[in-house]
C-alpha cells in the first residue's frame, strides 16, 4: 500500500473504471475494522484530501456526497492508500457513530453459516490481543498511528478521549440503540486500555480487583 497526499504525483497512477470511478474499502482506524465500501472519481477523491473527511460518488443519484452530510455520522481521514494495480483504495478513518445507514457500526454485520463458530474463535483472547497492539503502538510509535498519536499528546489527550466516549455512551444508552451502545462502550473500552498501557497496568490487574469484589 501507498500513501497518498494531496498534490501527490501518485494521484496519476490511480487506475478509474469506464465510468471514472474506483472502490474504496473505508477502515476504522482503532480498531481495524472495514466498515464500508463505497464508490469515488477524482473530485470526490480531492474533497476528501482537501476537506479531511470522506467524499463519494453516488452511481444512483449521479453526485459527490459526502459521509455524514444528513446523519452527522462523518468519517475522520487518517490515511489513505492504493493497492499494487492502482485500482483500489484504502483509506482509514475515525468514524464518528455509525458506517452503516441501517445503524450499525459496519456495513458488513451480516455473518453467514457459521456464525457462532466464529464469533467465538475471532473473540477468543481479542482484550489480551488488542492491549499487545496497543503496547506495540506504544513502544515503536509508527507513523500516523492514532493510538501512537495519543500517547504523543500525552495524558490529557487519553483523558479527554475517554471522557469524550463515555458521554458517547450515556447518550447512546438515552436514545435506547443496542447497536449504538456496543459501538460506543467497544470504543471507551479501546480508551481505557490506552489508559492501562500508559500507566503500565495489565488486564489482568483489573480482572483481578474484578474478582476481589466477586468474592466480597
Amino acid at each position: 500500500m501507498k500513501a497518498l497526499t494531496r498534490g501527490d504525483n501518485l494521484l496519476c497512477k490511480l487506475k478509474y473504471d469506464e465510468q471514472g470511478l474506483i472502490p474504496a474499502v473505508i477502515q476504522d482506524t482503532a480498531t481495524g475494522e472495514v466498515l464500508m465500501l463505497a464508490y469515488m472519481n477524482r473530485p470526490s477523491l480531492e474533497r476528501t484530501l482537501d476537506s479531511g473527511k470522506t467524499w463519494f460518488y453516488s452511481r444512483s443519484r449521479r453526485r459527490l456526497w459526502q459521509k455524514g452530510e444528513s446523519s452527522g455520522n462523518y468519517q475522520r481521514v487518517r490515511e489513505i492508500h492504493f493497492d499494487c494495480d492502482g485500482d483500489t483504495l484504502l483509506i482509514k478513518v475515525d468514524q464518528k457513530g455509525f458506517a452503516c445507514h441501517k445503524g450499525e457500526k459496519s456495513c458488513f454485520h451480516n455473518l453467514g453459516a457459521g456464525r457462532g463458530n466464529i464469533i467465538r474463535e475471532d473473540n477468543k483472547g481479542i482484550i489480551d490481543k488488542l492491549y499487545n497492539l496497543i503496547c506495540q503502538r506504544y513502544e515503536r510509535r509508527p507513523r500516523d498511528s492514532y493510538t501512537a498519536y495519543l500517547f504523543d499528546e500525552g495524558q490529557d489527550k487519553i483523558l479527554k478521549k475517554i471522557g469524550e466516549e463515555a458521554s458517547e455512551v450515556i447518550i447512546g444508552s438515552k436514545n435506547q440503540r443496542r447497536s449504538e451502545v456496543i459501538h460506543e462502550i467497544s470504543d471507551l473500552i479501546f480508551h481505557l486500555l490506552v489508559l492501562l498501557v500508559y500507566h503500565k497496568i495489565k488486564p489482568e490487574n483489573i480482572l483481578g480487583e474484578l474478582s476481589k469484589r466477586h468474592e466480597e
